[in-house]
């Protein structure tokens, strides 16, 4: 499976519009290669470099249930009937890259899953990691940088 973006390149600059300050759309992703016993996907964004700024991996974007046979995902958009979780700003969808301290790498994580799952809007990167963890096919990742103001 591989996740890409044509918005930035894997281990490229994220562009200023897609940070949390600035624009906070979210960027454009394709998905290629799906197993073909997914049932559905799942995405995880999140800042590990922010351990070192306030202690914790911070949650940018939480998302499931996307289709399988979704190739693309639009800027500033999710696709139909997913799912969009709480991140660590507090709210429900996409929060930009907004490094405190210095330029951080953002890694996107796309899960393909055996099954649909049941998890309320809203719910955080932990209660879906636990859902998942017996359910993952297959894993793809995208990492981005991005650099404070």
């Amino acid at each position: 499976m591989k996740l890409e973006s044509s918005s930035f390149e894997n281990g490229g600059t994220i562009p200023k519009k897609f940070g949390y300050k600035n624009g906070n759309i979210s960027p454009s992703l394709i998905i290629n290669d799906i197993p073909e016993s997914t049932k559905s996907l799942a995405l995880i964004m999140d800042d590990p470099d922010a351990m070192g700024a306030v202690g914790k991996v911070w949650v940018h974007w939480v998302l499931w249930n996307i289709p399988t046979e979704i190739t693309k995902i639009n800027e500033n958009s999710i696709p139909e009937n997913s799912i969009e979780g709480e991140t660590d700003f507090g709210e429900i969808g996409y929060g930009g890259p907004a490094p405190p301290d210095k330029e951080h790498t953002y890694i996107f994580k796309l899960y393909a899953l055996d099954k649909v799952f049941d998890l309320s809007k809203g719910s955080t990167k932990k209660d879906l990691e636990i859902l998942i963890k017996d359910h993952i096919v297959a894993e793809a990742k995208l990492t981005g940088k991005y650099a404070p103001q």
